[in-house]
């Protein structure tokens, strides 16, 4: 699923393509993606001005003339693709006045479209118990360690919980742990003040470079400039199983990058510097 600084990439691409134009026709191929699409949605795009868009969590707020906001929401395999041609699963066609396209593709189905009063978008049922964002100001030491606290949940699993705070993924969950120095087995309500002061600005810079490279590439994420993201190939441990981290020497010295599953989403960690 594309997180945070894939959301990040994909809405600034939009941005850039779309806010200030028109949308001379907006198409809908299907009723319905993971929820049913309001009827009205392609009628309330049709002819309405793009004034700006606005990141929650993991979802964009197309803003709209009329003070009306299109929800959209990526999913596990959804992506936004400028100026290409009609493809196979793709559910809404955005064409604007200056002859620009843009297509929503979505095969696996697990995306959103929905329809909202601007004034109102922190409502919108999707992101109304959203915690905070991670790169603002309200995500701070002290604010994670109360939110921390009493919970015997893994920290990795801790930071998957969207209402503890929004956007972070299963990847950048575990690049920050490492970054930081801390296990994921480690109790979440256990960390204590000095480790959770090492975590919030590791969370911070992994997040902050991830969207500086264009957000990771897994499967079939594009930018929407067509191009991969490519923070990937500075992954510190993700996907690196068995491989030396950059403060170990490796097999035979040590047992390198090792794999485990919790809540059974994969892990990546340093057994010899994550404490």
């Amino acid at each position: 699923m594309p997180e945070l600084p894939e959301v990040e990439t994909v809405m600034r691409g939009l941005d850039a393509r779309l806010t200030g134009r028109t949308i001379a026709l907006a198409r809908l191929h299907r009723p319905d993606l993971r929820w049913p699409i309001p009827p009205e949605f392609a009628a309330t795009l049709t002819g309405a001005k793009v004034l700006g868009f606005r990141r929650r969590g993991k979802y964009m707020f197309m803003r709209l003339s009329g003070g009306v906001s299109a929800l959209i929401h990526l999913g596990m395999s959804g992506r936004m693709l400028i100026d290409a041609p009609l493809t196979l699963h793709e559910h809404l066609t955005i064409e604007t006045n200056d002859g620009g396209r843009i297509g929503f593709v979505d095969p696996r189905r697990f995306g959103a479209l929905d329809l909202i009063a601007t004034d109102a978008e922190d409502s919108h049922r999707l992101v109304a118990g959203l915690g905070p964002e991670p790169l603002g100001n309200e995500f701070n030491g002290p604010m994670l360690l109360e939110a921390l606290a009493g919970r015997v949940s893994p920290i990795k699993v801790a930071l998957l919980d969207q209402t503890l705070v929004a956007g972070i993924g299963n990847i950048y969950a575990s690049e920050a742990l490492f970054r930081a120095g801390i296990s994921p087995k480690r109790q979440a309500g256990n960390l204590g003040t000095k480790r959770v002061d090492r975590l919030v600005p590791a969370i911070k810079a992994t997040l902050t470079e991830a969207i500086a490279a264009g957000g990771s590439s897994l499967r079939d994420y594009v930018q929407p400039s067509g191009e991969l993201g490519y923070f990937q190939h500075a992954w510190k441990v993700y996907g690196r199983e068995g491989v030396a981290c950059e403060h170990c020497p490796g097999p035979p010295a040590c047992s390198g990058i090792r794999k485990i599953v919790q809540t059974g989403r994969a892990s990546f960690y340093c057994p010899k510097t994550q404490g």
